[in-house]
């Protein structure tokens, strides 16, 4: 049995149920998933999950958490054995910062190249409005694979930073955008990440009639 619920929504459309689900799988906690369709039909029932109407929403004992910076840090304080965040103080803060980052901004990006894990376009028309996220997020990516030594954000093991950025590396594999060997290179270890992998393994199998979520830009 489960130790843990974790409610989601599309794994085709939904950037932030991938967010949290990497977060668990970072943190080994073992969950049951709960999908719930992100429409009107089922707006009541996410009320009554989570006051946000969000997912993903974490339930572990008496606790619930929703929001995913929220998630990551909960699981951080509870399970400080599988160093979600790295060891050095600075590089902490470091992870908190971008990882923060990714979660508040990038909207012109969210909008332009929309979360599909089941296209793969071999050339898509960017909005120029995203091309100045774009370039900002790759900046972040080559920092810190520079200073940290990679393959990962803050060096050989993923953190909550991978799991925060692992559904940009799909929308730019998706929609075929050109960035650099560095970023490129990283994008292709996220996506051969064994934990990602199975998401989108999964993601391929959801009903083909399933509603876009607008919402998860």
């Amino acid at each position: 049995m489960a130790d843990a619920q974790l409610t989601i929504s599309s794994k085709t459309y939904s950037a932030w149920s991938l967010r949290g689900w990497l977060l668990c799988k970072l943190a080994e906690l073992d969950v049951a998933e709960t999908p719930v369709a992100n429409n009107a039909d089922n707006r009541a029932e996410l009320l009554l999950l989570s006051p946000s109407v969000l997912v993903p929403r974490l339930t572990h004992g008496d606790v619930s958490v929703w929001d995913t910076l929220a998630i990551a840090e909960y699981l951080n304080e509870t399970f400080p054995e599988a160093h979600m965040l790295p060891a050095d103080r600075i590089a902490r803060a470091h992870c908190r910062s971008i990882s923060g980052e990714i979660h508040s901004g990038f909207s012109n990006l969210r909008s332009a190249l929309p979360m599909n894990l089941k296209v793969k376009h071999k050339t898509f028309p960017v909005f120029s409005g995203a091309k100045p996220d774009i370039e900002r997020i790759e900046a972040i990516w080559q920092e810190c694979l520079s200073r940290y030594g990679g393959p990962f954000l803050f060096g050989e093991k993923p953190t909550i930073a991978d799991a925060m950025y692992a559904p940009v590396t799909r929308r730019l594999i998706s929609y075929a955008v050109e960035v650099s060997p560095e970023s490129a290179a990283y994008c292709k270890t996220i996506d051969h990440w064994g934990p990602m992998q199975e998401w989108i393994k999964a993601a391929k199998a959801e009903p083909e009639e399933m509603e876009e979520l607008e919402v998860e830009f």
